[in-house]
Formats: structure tokens, C-alpha cells, sequence
């Protein structure tokens, strides 16, 4: 039972200490509600671990102040963890520290399209050069392909724009954990004060949804869940095509891919648009009979810029739902990754104390 009570006890100094990144242990004490006795066995035990330090700073003290107290903070052995997106434009990585704060960050681009080798070796670099002379506990990335939810590996699926073959960012990166998840639910769950129930569509290059239901991201039995590209819905002509055919049959994509040219797209005139709003409202047609979101999110790189043909069409459904542009903006996917990295690394250095 002391012994529980001590962990727990430790667990708090930590947290505090991210919190406030440098505390006296009375200030400790008052903090977490606990004696002054108390935090200083607490402090001395992490001391001894190799987690918690004195800093060399002083409190004020004499002349009715107290007597000096000594300021603690975390070590460099807290470690960091790794954040990385693998997109169509290229690797991005950085590392955390417990704070939150990006210490390291790199970039690699790749070339269209895309090919596994190189991808490989640009989560390579750009791993390691974040990496380099700091303690790395953990990576979680953030990937623009379907993910296996059992193996952490990128699934090829026929008509994805960025094929790069079944990657494997777990084996990449060993011996570090390893967490790996498609971007549209990085995206969804990096969205600000979303509701609990509600479906994330993402239009851009690519095409995605993401799920959430109960607070949670429903990823489907093998990961697959929200692939809307190949879901039938009202092609330009009126006839049901694969939601992706739709660009191909509009000229919207890019020269020998079947990625979405969205510079092209966001200049086309009001008929390609009216199709496209038409095909969309297709999708959250088949979204809402299925998962029932209390509201759908719409972001990516062109999709909130034709919110409003969308949600027109959308209203002339038989279920109607309300949309709204995604309020996380374009550094989503990272900002998602980031987020789940840095609660890793805290619980990881918690549960290491």
C-alpha cells in the first residue's frame, strides 16, 4: 500500500513539473495538496531516478521571506518523443519534449510519384536527425495511406494517389513504439471542441473520412474505415460512379495519378462545381445513413473552399445533416500527432518513475 501511495505521490510531482517546468518542493506540496515532507521524499526519490534535478535557482529568502528554497525541473532523461506526417509532399518529423514544445524538426521531400524506397529513406533521415543526442521514447505518425491497424503498415489500395507500396514505419523505426494512423483521423481528432458523434471529410488531393463515434475514432477491422473513394455516389453525368471517377470524368486530376489537381479544381467554373457539390453530397448521404454524425467537418485543401455548393446540395437530401469548415486548419494532421505523442511521452515517464 506505501508503495502505491509513493507512485502515486511521484506520478503528481511529474505532472506538476510539466505543468510549471520548475517548482520548489514547497511549492510542490501546495500544488498536488500534499506536506512539505512529503514532496521532498517524492523529489528526492525521481532525484535518484535520474528524472527530477535541481537547477542551481534560488527563491528569494531572509529578511521575512522564508527561508531559500530550491527550484526542481525535469532532466534530459524524461526524454522526447517523436511527431511525423508522411505525405504526398514529403516527411516531416520532429521532436517533443515534454512540455510540448518542438526541439528538433526536418523534412525531406519525395518525389510524385511516389516511391517506397525513397519514402523509406526519408523517414529514415529525418527520424534520425531529430533524434540525434536525445532520449526517444516513443514515435507516433501520421501517414496519407490507409493504415493496417494490427501491423502499423501502409495498405495499397487500388486508385490511391499516394502509393508507396505497404510501408512500414514500425519496422522503420524500431526499436522505438511505434504508433500509426491514417491522417484524416489525426486530422478529426485534432479538431477543436468537436462533438462526440461526428464524421471528419477530407478533400484534397486525396479523398478521406474519419469516424468519430462516442469520442472515439472508429478505424473498422482491418483500418479501413472511411475509405471513400471507391463509395458510389452521383457521377457528372448521373450516373453512379466511385466517388474518384467523379474527378476523373470532370479533368480534375493530375497528369498520370489519380490525385486530385486542386489548383485546377479551385479554378474550374460553376457546372464542374455543382457536379462536384452533387458527388460530395452523395458521400454524406451514404455517411450519414450509416454512422448517424450529429455533424460533418469538412476540411483539406479545397474542400471548406466549396462549403457552401456542398451544404446546398447536402440540404436537398432526404437526411440532412450541418456542416461546418474544420477549424484546425491546414497543420491538422500534425497538430493531431503532436497531441498523441506528447500524452504518450508524459504517460511514458510517469509509468518510468
Amino acid at each position: 500500500m506505501d508503495s502505491l501511495v509513493r507512485a502515486q505521490t511521484d506520478d503528481h510531482v511529474l505532472r506538476a513539473l510539466m505543468r510549471h517546468r520548475r517548482l520548489t518542493r514547497a511549492e510542490l506540496a501546495a500544488e498536488i495538496g500534499i506536506s512539505k515532507p512529503t514532496a521532498g521524499e517524492s523529489v528526492r526519490r525521481l532525484t535518484e531516478r535520474g528524472l527530477v534535478a535541481d537547477t542551481g535557482e534560488r527563491t528569494p529568502g531572509g529578511r521575512g521571506r522564508g527561508r531559500v528554497g530550491s527550484y526542481y525541473a525535469l532532466t534530459p532523461e524524461a526524454g522526447v518523443a517523436l511527431a511525423i506526417t508522411i505525405a504526398p509532399a514529403g516527411v516531416t518529423a520532429e521532436s517533443l519534449d515534454v512540455y510540448g514544445e518542438t526541439v528538433a524538426r526536418a523534412a525531406r521531400q519525395i518525389d510524385r510519384p511516389a516511391r517506397p524506397s525513397q519514402v523509406a529513406e526519408a523517414l529514415r533521415q529525418a527520424a534520425a536527425e531529430v533524434s540525434a543526442d536525445r532520449r526517444v521514447r516513443l514515435a507516433v505518425v501520421g501517414a496519407a495511406d490507409p493504415v493496417d491497424r494490427a501491423t502499423g503498415k501502409l495498405v495499397h489500395l487500388p486508385d490511391s494517389p499516394f502509393l508507396v507500396g505497404e510501408l512500414d514505419p514500425v519496422a522503420l523505426l524500431a526499436p522505438l513504439e511505434v504508433v500509426v494512423d491514417n491522417d484524416v483521423n489525426w486530422a478529426a481528432l485534432a479538431e477543436p471542441g468537436r462533438p462526440r458523434d461526428f464524421a471528419y471529410l477530407y478533400l484534397g488531393e486525396g479523398l478521406g473520412c474519419a469516424i468519430v463515434n462516442d469520442g472515439e475514432v472508429r478505424r473498422g477491422h482491418g483500418g479501413l474505415a472511411g475509405e471513400i473513394a471507391h463509395l458510389l455516389t452521383a457521377g457528372p453525368r448521373g450516373q453512379a460512379v466511385p466517388f474518384i471517377e467523379v474527378f476523373g470524368e470532370l479533368g480534375l486530376r493530375r497528369a498520370g495519378s489519380t490525385a486530385i489537381d486542386v489548383e485546377r479544381l479551385l479554378a474550374s467554373g460553376d457546372a464542374a462545381r455543382e457536379a462536384i457539390g452533387s458527388a460530395i453530397a452523395g458521400v454524406v448521404a451514404a455517411v450519414v445513413a450509416l454512422a448517424d454524425p450529429s455533424e460533418v467537418v469538412v476540411g483539406g485543401s479545397w474542400g471548406p473552399e466549396l462549403i457552401g455548393g456542398i451544404a446546398a446540395a447536402v440540404e436537398r437530401m432526404p437526411r440532412t445533416v450541418p456542416l461546418r469548415v474544420a477549424r484546425a486548419g491546414r497543420d491538422a494532421v500534425l497538430a493531431g500527432v503532436r497531441a498523441e505523442a506528447l500524452d504518450r511521452l508524459r504517460a511514458a515517464v510517469t509509468a518510468s518513475s
